[in-house]
């Protein structure tokens, strides 16, 4: 038997994890621990200090939406270039689709 491809075995991860938290009663106690390590994580920066670890986390965060509107608009800016290129192709009589 072949071995599966990356695509089958993202889909059987992607099946197994669905199949997983559909069987959890309780998400929020699941997901507890991984919350608590990154307060946790965050304090130890701050060398124990609860207000310096909050400024950390908010940080951390506002740098994680500021890459997500970047990957926003770098994906609009391909895909206006990809309609641009589209009506290019279409005007010089190639197949646009």
């Amino acid at each position: 038997m072949a071995s599966p491809t990356a695509t089958e075995r993202r889909l059987a991860a992607s099946i197994a994890a669905h199949e997983s938290w559909a069987a959890t009663p309780d998400r929020s106690a699941r997901t507890a621990p991984a919350r608590r390590a990154l307060e946790d994580k965050f304090l130890a920066e701050a060398g124990g200090d609860p207000r310096r670890a909050e400024h950390l986390r908010r940080a951390y965060f506002q740098r994680l939406a500021l890459k997500s509107a970047r990957a926003r608009r770098r994906s609009r800016e391909l895909a206006a270039e990809a309609v641009t290129a589209d009506a290019e192709l279409a005007a010089l009589g190639g197949d646009a689709s």
